[in-house]
């Protein structure tokens, strides 16, 4: 089982604001090797104009949750679902030509042979939370903080990291909303 929070798709990261936590919650359970059952929970912000007011409707789906139309729309604006059931039940990653931007796929791939090997051996995979009546601490929001450019690409983009690591490190020390935040 796994939790899975995303912030809001709709942040187009223009106006600076603290976080506003997750869009939805998802529980998210494998039911055999080729189907995964999940329950998700959408928040709703009730302050006019926070929400989209298509998030709040039951009947719409979150885009690209379900198949397009027709075979040519799918191969034209793929979306989530294509890539999710475009691997065949099983994927087999010989058949796959990763690039520069699937670096997360292989960090995932990475933890989890990492997680297999330390089942095998007897020890716990890390990250196993085993204590009952414990709230775990998750964290997802949408902060949008405003900082100068840098003055060339590289000092920029060690600007970034940095800001991202404070920001991280911030929620770790003061989880935002929490305490009825």
């Amino acid at each position: 089982p796994n939790l899975q929070q995303v912030a809001p798709i709709w942040e187009d990261g223009k106006v600076e604001h603290p976080g506003e936590g997750a869009m939805m919650s998802r529980w998210i359970v494998p039911v055999d090797n080729t189907n995964t059952m999940f329950i998700e929970f959408r928040h709703v912000n009730e302050t006019e104009g926070a929400t989209p007011e298509w998030w709040g409707n039951r009947d719409i789906m979150l885009p690209g949750q379900l198949p397009l139309e027709t075979y040519e729309a799918s191969q034209r604006q793929p979306g989530d679902y294509e890539a999710q059931v475009g691997q065949r039940p099983i994927a087999i990653h010989g058949l796959e030509h990763l690039g520069a931007t699937d670096r997360g796929i292989t960090m995932f791939r990475r933890q989890l042979r990492r997680g297999i090997r330390a089942v095998a051996e007897g020890r716990d995979p890390d990250g196993l939370f085993r204590q009952d009546r414990t709230v775990i601490p998750t964290y997802c929001n949408d902060t949008v903080v405003h900082i100068t450019p840098a003055e060339t690409p590289e000092a920029d983009q060690k600007l970034m990291r940095e800001t991202g690591w404070k920001l991280a490190q911030s929620y770790l020390e003061q989880p935002p909303f929490s305490n009825g935040q």
